[in-house]
C-alpha cells in the first residue's frame, strides 16, 4: 500500500520542538499530572488506585468505566457502542479500513485533516472532494454535496468543528447532511475531536451520531481536554460497525495503556471544569487574534465558531511552504501552511496555547508581513 504523505504532521514533525513561538499548536494548552489530579479533588484516592493497577493489558475495547463516560458525551447513546481507540487518529484510521475498500465511492470535505481522503485513496477507493469556500464561511453547500453523491457512495466525511478553519454546522445543516447520506444508505462520519469548546453558548455543539442512525463520532482527550499525552480516542457507531472496528482493531491495538484509561475517566468525571476552562482560554485568545486580523489590510479570515485553529488568507507574494518556512527562519514563529491543506495562499494559526506566546507571535508575524509591504513600496 502507497500512501501520500501527510503533510501537516512532516511539518509539525519537523519544527515544533524548535520553534520559538508555537502558534501551530491545535491543543488547548496541555495541563499536568498534578494538575489533574487537582481539580479532581482526589488525588490519594486516585494515586491509590493507579498503584493498585496492574500493568497488564486491560479490556480490550476500554473499560467499563470509560465508554460508559463517553457515552455520556452523547445523547441516548449506549456504552457498548463505544471503542476506545489510540487517538483519534487512530479511531478514523479504523473507521476508514473498517468501511473503505477497493472501488468503493466516498466524499470528503476539503480543507479537513488528511487521513480523511488519503487513507481512502491508498485503498483504492474513489474519492471525490466537496471543497468548502470562504463565501460559504467555509461550510459544505448542500447543492454541491448532492450532486457528488452517487448510488455507489458508501461514506460521508465531515468534520466539526472544522480543522483547518474552526468553522461550525448546526443541526441542521448537519440533519441535511443526514437526509443527503440517507437518500444512499450512506453512513457519515463526523471527525468532532474539537466538540466541546464553541465560542458561544455550552460550548456544545450537536453530534451526527444523536441525529442519524448511520452516524459515527470520532474524538479524543487531545484537544478540548488538554490531554494529548494520553493518546487516547473513541469511536460511537451503530452496531455493525462497532462490531468490524473491533475486528479490525485487533490487528493494531489490543488495548489502550490501563493508566491512560483511568486518567482519561478522572478527566470526564470532571470534564466541566477542564471545558469551562478551555472555553475560557478559546474565547480569550480567539479576541485577540480577531483585534490583530481587523488591525491589517494584508491578512483575512473567517472568524471561527469553535475549535482552536483559524485559516488566514495573505497577500503577500509567496507560496505558503516558503511564507512559513522564512516566518520561522527570521522569527522563531512557526504556523502551519495551507499548503499542506491544500489550500494555498493561508496558513493555519492555533490559537489556544499560551496567551503570551500568542502575542508576542502575532506581534512578529505582523512584522514578517510588513517586509513584503516595504518591498512593493
Amino acid at each position: 500500500m502507497k500512501i501520500r504523505e501527510f503533510e501537516v504532521e512532516i511539518w509539525m514533525n519537523r519544527y515544533e520542538d524548535s520553534c520559538t513561538y508555537n502558534l501551530a499548536e491545535t491543543c488547548v494548552k496541555s495541563i499536568t499530572t498534578g494538575d489533574l489530579l487537582e481539580l479532581s479533588g482526589k488525588r490519594d484516592e486516585i494515586i491509590a488506585e493507579m498503584e493498585a493497577t496492574p500493568l497488564t493489558y486491560g479490556p480490550i475495547p476500554g473499560s467499563p468505566r470509560l465508554r460508559g463516560l463517553v457515552a455520556g458525551l452523547y445523547h441516548e447513546q449506549s456504552p457498548d457502542n463505544v471503542t476506545i481507540t489510540h487517538g483519534a487518529i487512530g479511531a478514523n484510521a479504523l473507521v476508514h479500513r473498517s468501511l473503505v475498500g477497493r472501488d468503493d465511492h466516498m466524499i470528503s470535505v476539503l480543507p479537513t485533516y488528511q487521513q480523511h481522503y488519503s487513507i481512502p485513496e491508498s485503498f483504492g477507493a474513489a474519492v471525490d472532494l466537496l471543497r468548502l469556500k470562504p463565501e460559504d464561511g467555509w461550510l459544505p453547500n448542500m447543492a454541491e454535496l448532492r450532486a457528488l453523491v452517487t448510488p455507489q457512495t458508501k461514506l460521508i466525511v465531515i468534520n466539526n468543528p472544522n480543522n483547518p478553519t474552526g468553522s461550525l454546522m448546526d443541526s441542521m445543516m448537519l440533519s441535511k447532511i443526514a437526509e443527503i447520506a440517507d437518500t444512499v444508505g450512506a453512513y457519515v462520519l463526523c471527525d468532532e475531536v474539537y466538540r466541546g469548546i464553541n465560542q458561544d453558548g455550552s460550548g456544545w455543539s450537536t453530534s451526527i451520531v444523536d441525529l442519524y442512525g448511520k452516524g459515527i463520532s470520532t474524538g479524543s482527550m487531545s484537544k478540548p481536554y488538554r490531554l494529548a499525552g494520553l493518546r487516547l480516542g473513541w469511536i460511537m457507531a451503530p452496531a455493525e460497525v462497532t462490531a468490524e472496528v473491533r475486528l479490525q482493531r485487533d490487528y493494531d491495538t489490543i488495548s489502550v495503556g490501563r493508566i491512560d484509561d483511568l486518567f482519561a475517566c478522572v478527566a470526564l468525571e470532571n470534564s466541566e471544569t477542564i471545558l469551562m476552562g478551555s472555553r475560557d482560554l478559546t474565547r480569550r485568545n480567539l479576541a485577540i487574534l480577531d483585534c490583530w486580523v481587523a488591525s491589517r489590510d494584508d491578512v483575512d479570515f473567517v472568524k471561527p465558531a469553535a475549535g482552536t485553529v483559524a485559516l488566514l488568507r495573505y497577500a503577500a507574494p509567496i507560496g505558503s511552504y516558503d511564507f512559513c518556512t522564512q516566518l520561522l527562519e527570521r522569527t522563531g514563529v512557526f504556523v502551519t501552511p495551507g499548503a499542506a491543506f491544500d489550500i494555498e495562499g493561508t496558513f493555519r494559526v492555533g490559537f489556544a496555547d499560551n496567551t503570551e506566546t500568542l502575542e508576542k507571535g502575532l506581534e512578529l508575524l505582523g512584522g514578517y508581513l510588513d517586509t513584503f509591504k516595504a518591498a512593493t513600496a
